[in-house]
């Protein structure tokens, strides 16, 4: 079963931009790029809204997976 493309480099080199991965002479050709293509713009724009939300959420453990693992470290003994 052949494989189906979903993101062209052109969308990689948008997320590398967007994440500041990208030397200066690849910004210059990805802002004309971006100037130039309606397409690749709203791409850009999309990508900047998801990562924006995803900076938003917060990933903490709840408060008894806490305590299970310091119950568990304060009643571990090694066997040696």
């Amino acid at each position: 079963m052949p494989m189906t493309q979903t993101c062209t480099s052109t969308q990689n080199e948008i997320l590398r931009y967007i994440y500041g991965e990208t030397s200066s002479s690849e910004n210059v050709f990805i802002e004309q790029s971006l100037l130039n293509d309606n397409e690749l713009l709203d791409y850009y724009l999309d990508s900047l809204e998801l990562k924006e939300d995803m900076d938003k959420i917060s990933l903490s453990p709840k408060e008894n997976t806490i305590q299970n693992i310091m119950n568990f470290s304060k009643s571990y003994r090694p066997v040696i």
